[in-house]
């Protein structure tokens, strides 16, 4: 699904250079290699603050926790997405809510938001999923009509750039009170370990996420609130620092090898190729068909024997995963999501696809869904 193997090859010397530095200083926590990676990702992004943490999923949690959210607030988030976006929910004594999709662009839904907001109703977390920002104006402006916050799950959609109606345009994980982004290995923008960060440009929230993730800290040994344990490594940091440069060129590839895809696939019956935000840029974290007239453990399987990975991104909604069992919620309930789990199948897709690859993997998807 991603060869990182062959990525490396070509920056070897940077990613060399930048952990032997590391090594050489031993400065292995924090860091000047830490603070250099979050000023370049400061001006790569926009975002005034970037605060480096261990993963994407410590991100999601430390943003929740900083905005001092009571047992019992809920959070709105989509079904269809990865279970970190609830887990940090509930891990928080808070209340996950839940809402459908669209079947296009597999983003939450707008107007499943909006039938979900209650009087306890405190944030939304939209998934920027599989690569290209939700409906973020509308998204927006509900959560201003409502006095919510809006906390963006950007660990998909790192470099992403989505444009409002008055033509400005922010990145992914900009434009809410708080974004968080994942560095795991398989990302767009990925790390040789675990990584994560957070996004905001408010001063006060940033120097309340950099506190919990420091122990709740800033005074050495002066413990303000409670907080975790949860910091950017320098070795990954170096890894980071390193592949930032190539980011946009790393998004053109994918763009290269989605718009393959999307022309050995137009037109056919059986495949229906991602849609498109339509304010959103897309730089395909995962390429996700959705099939339609046949079997997809059957086309797995055919592909897997021609040696082409295929994987599925999610097989089973957040409201029918065992841990989140919810009465208020049952299976047929958010009908998109469960077809979307029923039917979605995902192709390689990373930076060092060529069309020899492309013309292989597309041959016998073809093939594949025609017997």
């Amino acid at each position: 699904m991603v060869d990182l193997q062959s990525q490396y090859q070509h920056i070897k010397a940077d990613i060399d250079r930048g952990i032997q530095e590391v090594i050489d200083s031993a400065a292995f926590v924090k860091g000047p290699k830490v603070a250099q990676f979050q000023e370049h990702l400061e001006a790569y992004t926009g975002a005034k603050h970037v605060i480096p943490v261990g993963n994407g999923t410590d991100a999601l949690q430390i943003a929740l926790m900083a905005l001092g959210l009571k047992p019992g607030d809920e959070v709105i988030t989509p079904t269809f997405t990865f279970i970190a976006t609830a887990e940090v929910v509930a891990l928080l004594g808070l209340t996950p809510v839940v809402v459908d999709v669209n079947w296009e662009t597999m983003n939450m839904s707008v107007e499943a938001v909006r039938r979900a907001i209650t009087p306890r109703t405190k944030a939304i977390v939209p998934v920027h999923l599989f690569g290209q920002c939700a409906p973020m104006e509308e998204l927006m402006a509900l959560a201003k009509e409502h006095g919510l916050y809006i906390v963006e799950d950007a660990c998909q959609a790192i470099g992403a750039r989505y444009t409002f109606l008055d033509g400005t345009t922010r990145q992914a994980g900009t434009m809410g009170e708080i974004g968080c982004t994942s560095f795991f290995p398989s990302k767009n923008l990925g790390c040789y370990g675990d990584g994560g960060a957070l996004f905001t440009n408010d001063d006060q929230l940033a120097a309340e996420m950099r506190a919990i993730a420091n122990h709740g800290m800033v005074v050495r040994y002066h413990h303000d609130r409670v907080g975790v344990n949860s910091r950017l490594d320098a070795i990954q940091a170096a890894v980071l620092d390193a592949k930032l440069p190539h980011l946009d060129q790393y998004i053109a590839a994918r763009q290269r090898a989605a718009a393959y895809y999307d022309r050995a696939f137009a037109g056919n019956e059986h495949l229906l190729v991602p849609g498109r935000e339509k304010a959103s840029t897309h730089v395909f974290h995962q390429y996700t068909l959705r099939l339609e007239g046949v079997d997809r453990d059957r086309v797995r399987e055919a592909l897997q024997q021609a040696g082409i990975p295929a994987m599925i991104y999610y097989p089973v909604p957040l409201h029918m995963q065992k841990a989140y069992q919810d009465p208020r919620y049952r299976e047929g309930d958010f009908p998109v999501a469960e077809q979307l789990a029923g039917c979605v199948l995902s192709l390689p897709m990373h930076t060092e696809l060529d069309d020899e690859q492309l013309a292989y993997i597309t041959s016998n998807v073809l093939k594949a869904v025609e017997e």
